[in-house]
Protein backbone atom coordinates (compact mmCIF):
# COMPACT_ATOMS: atom_id res chain seq x y z
CA UNK A 1 0.00 0.00 0.00
CA UNK A 2 1.19 3.50 -0.76
CA UNK A 3 2.09 5.32 2.47
CA UNK A 4 1.61 8.96 1.46
CA UNK A 5 -1.88 10.35 0.91
CA UNK A 6 -2.99 9.77 -2.67
CA UNK A 7 -5.68 11.77 -4.43
CA UNK A 8 -8.14 9.65 -6.43
CA UNK A 9 -10.89 11.06 -8.65
CA UNK A 10 -14.00 8.94 -9.25
CA UNK A 11 -16.26 10.00 -12.15
CA UNK A 12 -19.71 8.52 -12.72
CA UNK A 13 -23.12 9.98 -13.60
CA UNK A 14 -24.78 7.68 -11.02
CA UNK A 15 -24.58 9.08 -7.48
CA UNK A 16 -25.11 5.66 -5.94
CA UNK A 17 -21.93 4.44 -7.65
CA UNK A 18 -19.97 7.41 -6.32
CA UNK A 19 -21.33 6.78 -2.80
CA UNK A 20 -20.30 3.14 -3.07
CA UNK A 21 -16.79 4.12 -4.10
CA UNK A 22 -16.54 6.59 -1.22
CA UNK A 23 -17.62 3.90 1.27
CA UNK A 24 -15.22 1.41 -0.29
CA UNK A 25 -12.19 3.65 0.27
CA UNK A 26 -13.43 5.10 3.57
CA UNK A 27 -11.17 2.86 5.65
CA UNK A 28 -8.14 3.55 3.47
CA UNK A 29 -6.35 6.37 5.32
CA UNK A 30 -3.82 6.89 2.56
CA UNK A 31 -6.45 7.87 -0.03
CA UNK A 32 -8.26 11.20 -0.49
CA UNK A 33 -11.33 10.67 -2.67
CA UNK A 34 -12.81 13.27 -5.05
CA UNK A 35 -16.04 12.63 -6.97
CA UNK A 36 -17.57 14.10 -10.11
CA UNK A 37 -20.88 13.34 -11.82
CA UNK A 38 -19.65 14.16 -15.33
CA UNK A 39 -16.53 14.28 -17.42
CA UNK A 40 -16.68 18.09 -17.53
CA UNK A 41 -16.82 18.30 -13.73
CA UNK A 42 -14.00 15.78 -13.52
CA UNK A 43 -11.78 17.89 -15.75
CA UNK A 44 -12.51 20.94 -13.59
CA UNK A 45 -11.44 19.07 -10.45
CA UNK A 46 -8.26 17.89 -12.17
CA UNK A 47 -7.47 21.48 -13.14
CA UNK A 48 -8.04 22.70 -9.58
CA UNK A 49 -6.15 19.97 -7.75
CA UNK A 50 -3.36 19.30 -10.25
CA UNK A 51 -1.82 16.39 -8.31
CA UNK A 52 -4.51 13.72 -8.65
CA UNK A 53 -2.72 10.45 -9.26
CA UNK A 54 -5.60 8.17 -10.25
CA UNK A 55 -8.86 8.54 -12.18
CA UNK A 56 -11.61 5.90 -11.99
CA UNK A 57 -14.25 6.63 -14.59
CA UNK A 58 -17.49 5.12 -15.79
CA UNK A 59 -17.46 4.12 -19.45
CA UNK A 60 -20.91 5.30 -20.55
CA UNK A 61 -21.90 8.81 -19.40
CA UNK A 62 -24.15 11.46 -21.01
CA UNK A 63 -22.72 14.55 -22.68
CA UNK A 64 -19.10 13.35 -22.47
CA UNK A 65 -18.36 9.63 -22.69
CA UNK A 66 -15.78 7.99 -20.47
CA UNK A 67 -13.59 7.42 -23.52
CA UNK A 68 -13.57 11.12 -24.45
CA UNK A 69 -13.03 12.11 -20.82
CA UNK A 70 -10.08 9.74 -20.37
CA UNK A 71 -8.63 10.80 -23.73
CA UNK A 72 -8.45 14.38 -22.46
CA UNK A 73 -7.07 13.21 -19.11
CA UNK A 74 -4.36 11.27 -20.95
CA UNK A 75 -3.44 14.33 -23.01
CA UNK A 76 -3.28 16.81 -20.12
CA UNK A 77 -2.26 14.56 -17.22
CA UNK A 78 -0.46 11.60 -18.81
CA UNK A 79 1.09 10.47 -15.51
CA UNK A 80 -2.28 9.66 -13.92
CA UNK A 81 -3.40 6.05 -13.61
CA UNK A 82 -6.67 5.58 -15.48
CA UNK A 83 -9.19 2.83 -14.67
CA UNK A 84 -12.52 2.26 -16.45
CA UNK A 85 -15.68 0.90 -14.82
CA UNK A 86 -18.38 -0.41 -17.15
CA UNK A 87 -21.56 -2.46 -16.93
CA UNK A 88 -21.27 -3.38 -20.62
CA UNK A 89 -19.38 -6.48 -21.70
CA UNK A 90 -18.53 -4.97 -25.06
CA UNK A 91 -15.15 -5.97 -26.51
CA UNK A 92 -15.06 -3.06 -28.95
CA UNK A 93 -15.75 -0.68 -26.07
CA UNK A 94 -12.79 -2.12 -24.14
CA UNK A 95 -10.50 -1.71 -27.15
CA UNK A 96 -11.72 1.85 -27.76
CA UNK A 97 -11.14 2.83 -24.12
CA UNK A 98 -7.66 1.33 -24.14
CA UNK A 99 -6.67 3.02 -27.39
CA UNK A 100 -8.16 6.43 -26.66
CA UNK A 101 -7.59 6.78 -22.94
CA UNK A 102 -4.50 4.64 -22.43
CA UNK A 103 -6.19 2.96 -19.46
CA UNK A 104 -4.45 0.80 -16.87
CA UNK A 105 -7.34 -1.61 -16.40
CA UNK A 106 -10.95 -2.21 -17.45
CA UNK A 107 -13.16 -3.39 -14.52
CA UNK A 108 -16.74 -4.59 -15.07
CA UNK A 109 -19.73 -3.51 -12.96
CA UNK A 110 -20.70 -4.69 -10.48
CA UNK A 111 -17.15 -4.97 -9.19
CA UNK A 112 -15.71 -7.09 -6.43
CA UNK A 113 -14.70 -4.74 -3.60
CA UNK A 114 -11.59 -6.66 -2.61
CA UNK A 115 -10.51 -6.99 -6.24
CA UNK A 116 -11.00 -3.26 -6.88
CA UNK A 117 -9.03 -2.25 -3.76
CA UNK A 118 -6.23 -4.64 -4.74
CA UNK A 119 -6.23 -3.29 -8.31
CA UNK A 120 -6.01 0.32 -7.12
CA UNK A 121 -3.15 -0.49 -4.75
CA UNK A 122 -1.27 -2.42 -7.43
CA UNK A 123 -1.80 0.36 -9.98
CA UNK A 124 -0.44 3.00 -7.59
CA UNK A 125 2.54 0.83 -6.75
CA UNK A 126 3.17 0.40 -10.46
CA UNK A 127 2.92 4.17 -10.92
CA UNK A 128 5.35 4.80 -8.04
CA UNK A 129 7.84 2.39 -9.59
CA UNK A 130 7.50 4.13 -12.95
CA UNK A 131 8.11 7.51 -11.31
CA UNK A 132 11.12 6.15 -9.45
CA UNK A 133 12.51 4.62 -12.64
CA UNK A 134 11.91 7.90 -14.47
CA UNK A 135 13.66 9.81 -11.68
CA UNK A 136 16.59 7.40 -11.71
CA UNK A 137 16.78 7.64 -15.51
CA UNK A 138 16.80 11.43 -15.33
CA UNK A 139 19.52 11.36 -12.66
CA UNK A 140 21.51 8.91 -14.73
CA UNK A 141 21.09 11.10 -17.79
CA UNK A 142 22.28 14.14 -15.81
CA UNK A 143 25.32 12.22 -14.58
CA UNK A 144 26.03 10.94 -18.09
CA UNK A 145 25.79 14.51 -19.37
CA UNK A 146 28.23 15.66 -16.69
CA UNK A 147 30.58 12.77 -17.49
CA UNK A 148 30.33 13.52 -21.20
CA UNK A 149 31.14 17.16 -20.52
CA UNK A 150 34.07 16.12 -18.33
CA UNK A 151 35.31 13.80 -21.07
CA UNK A 152 35.01 16.58 -23.62
CA UNK A 153 36.90 18.91 -21.31
CA UNK A 154 39.49 16.21 -20.69
CA UNK A 155 39.89 15.60 -24.41
CA UNK A 156 40.28 19.33 -24.96
CA UNK A 157 42.81 19.52 -22.12
CA UNK A 158 44.75 16.58 -23.56
CA UNK A 159 44.66 18.23 -26.98
CA UNK A 160 45.96 21.49 -25.52
CA UNK A 161 48.64 19.67 -23.53
CA UNK A 162 49.62 17.71 -26.62
CA UNK A 163 49.86 20.90 -28.65
CA UNK A 164 51.90 22.49 -25.86
CA UNK A 165 54.24 19.47 -25.76
CA UNK A 166 54.58 19.49 -29.55
CA UNK A 167 55.39 23.18 -29.43
CA UNK A 168 57.87 22.65 -26.64
CA UNK A 169 59.51 19.81 -28.55
CA UNK A 170 59.77 21.98 -31.64
CA UNK A 171 61.26 24.78 -29.55
CA UNK A 172 63.73 22.35 -28.00
CA UNK A 173 64.69 21.01 -31.43
CA UNK A 174 65.20 24.51 -32.76
CA UNK A 175 67.09 25.51 -29.63
CA UNK A 176 69.33 22.47 -29.98
CA UNK A 177 69.86 23.27 -33.64
CA UNK A 178 70.85 26.82 -32.76
CA UNK A 179 73.27 25.61 -30.10
CA UNK A 180 74.79 23.09 -32.51
CA UNK A 181 75.68 25.73 -35.09
CA UNK A 182 77.11 28.18 -32.59
CA UNK A 183 80.96 28.36 -32.75
CA UNK A 184 81.14 27.94 -28.97
CA UNK A 185 81.21 25.03 -26.53
CA UNK A 186 78.09 24.78 -24.34
CA UNK A 187 77.49 22.39 -21.45
CA UNK A 188 74.52 22.07 -19.11
CA UNK A 189 75.22 20.65 -15.66
CA UNK A 190 72.53 19.71 -13.11
CA UNK A 191 72.63 20.08 -9.33
CA UNK A 192 74.05 16.56 -9.02
CA UNK A 193 77.01 17.66 -11.15
CA UNK A 194 75.93 15.47 -14.06
CA UNK A 195 76.32 16.71 -17.63
CA UNK A 196 72.78 16.81 -19.01
CA UNK A 197 73.19 18.92 -22.13
CA UNK A 198 75.82 19.83 -24.69
CA UNK A 199 76.06 20.97 -28.29
CA UNK A 200 77.95 19.32 -31.14
CA UNK A 201 81.02 21.49 -30.64
CA UNK A 202 81.17 20.30 -27.01
CA UNK A 203 80.87 16.65 -28.03
CA UNK A 204 83.67 17.09 -30.56
CA UNK A 205 85.91 18.72 -27.96
CA UNK A 206 85.15 16.15 -25.22
CA UNK A 207 84.45 12.83 -26.95
CA UNK A 208 83.49 10.09 -24.49
CA UNK A 209 82.05 7.51 -26.89
CA UNK A 210 78.36 6.66 -27.36
CA UNK A 211 76.35 9.76 -26.52
CA UNK A 212 79.47 11.67 -25.61
CA UNK A 213 79.78 13.35 -22.21
CA UNK A 214 76.04 13.24 -21.53
CA UNK A 215 75.22 11.38 -18.33
CA UNK A 216 78.78 11.61 -16.99
CA UNK A 217 79.84 13.37 -13.84
CA UNK A 218 81.60 16.59 -14.80
CA UNK A 219 84.65 15.63 -12.75
CA UNK A 220 85.12 12.60 -15.03
CA UNK A 221 85.01 14.72 -18.20
CA UNK A 222 86.58 18.08 -17.45
CA UNK A 223 90.09 18.96 -16.40
CA UNK A 224 90.92 20.09 -12.88
CA UNK A 225 91.12 23.67 -14.15
CA UNK A 226 87.57 23.62 -15.57
CA UNK A 227 86.15 21.82 -12.52
CA UNK A 228 87.76 24.40 -10.27
CA UNK A 229 86.17 27.15 -12.39
CA UNK A 230 82.74 25.56 -11.89
CA UNK A 231 83.37 25.20 -8.15
CA UNK A 232 83.89 28.94 -7.95
CA UNK A 233 80.12 29.37 -8.46
CA UNK A 234 79.81 28.83 -4.73
CA UNK A 235 81.48 32.18 -4.08
CA UNK A 236 81.20 34.07 -7.39
CA UNK A 237 78.24 35.11 -9.52
CA UNK A 238 79.83 34.40 -12.94
CA UNK A 239 83.31 32.79 -12.69
CA UNK A 240 85.55 33.42 -15.71
CA UNK A 241 88.94 32.15 -16.80
CA UNK A 242 91.27 31.79 -19.76
CA UNK A 243 92.03 28.13 -20.48
CA UNK A 244 93.75 26.11 -23.16
CA UNK A 245 92.38 22.91 -24.70
CA UNK A 246 94.05 20.95 -27.49
CA UNK A 247 96.52 23.81 -28.03
CA UNK A 248 93.68 26.30 -28.47
CA UNK A 249 92.77 29.14 -26.13
CA UNK A 250 89.19 29.62 -24.83
CA UNK A 251 87.48 32.16 -22.69
CA UNK A 252 85.51 30.14 -20.17
CA UNK A 253 82.44 31.38 -18.28
CA UNK A 254 80.09 29.65 -15.84
CA UNK A 255 76.57 30.90 -15.14
CA UNK A 256 74.09 29.52 -12.63
CA UNK A 257 70.62 28.19 -13.54
CA UNK A 258 68.06 28.79 -10.83
CA UNK A 259 64.61 29.13 -12.44
CA UNK A 260 61.58 26.97 -11.63
CA UNK A 261 62.24 24.38 -14.33
CA UNK A 262 66.04 24.26 -14.49
CA UNK A 263 68.65 24.32 -11.75
CA UNK A 264 72.36 23.80 -12.13
CA UNK A 265 74.98 25.58 -14.20
CA UNK A 266 75.95 26.39 -17.80
CA UNK A 267 79.58 26.20 -18.93
CA UNK A 268 80.49 28.17 -22.06
CA UNK A 269 83.89 27.94 -23.79
CA UNK A 270 84.39 30.69 -26.39
CA UNK A 271 87.38 30.16 -28.72
CA UNK A 272 89.76 33.11 -29.03
CA UNK A 273 91.39 34.15 -32.25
Amino acid sequence: MIEEEVKILCVDDERNVLKSLRRLFMDEDSYEIFVAESGTEGLEILEEEGDIRMVISDYRMPEMTGVEFLRQVNEKWPNTVRIVLSGYADTSAVVEAINEGQIYKFIPKPWNDEELITTVAAALEHQALQWENRHLSEELQKKNTVLQKMNENLEELVRQRTEALDLRNRVLQISQGILDVLPVVVFGIDTEQMIVHCNEYAMDLFPCGGIGPLGHDRTEVFSTEINHLIDRLETEATPKAEIELQQKKYRAEVRPLHNALSRGAVLVLIPEG
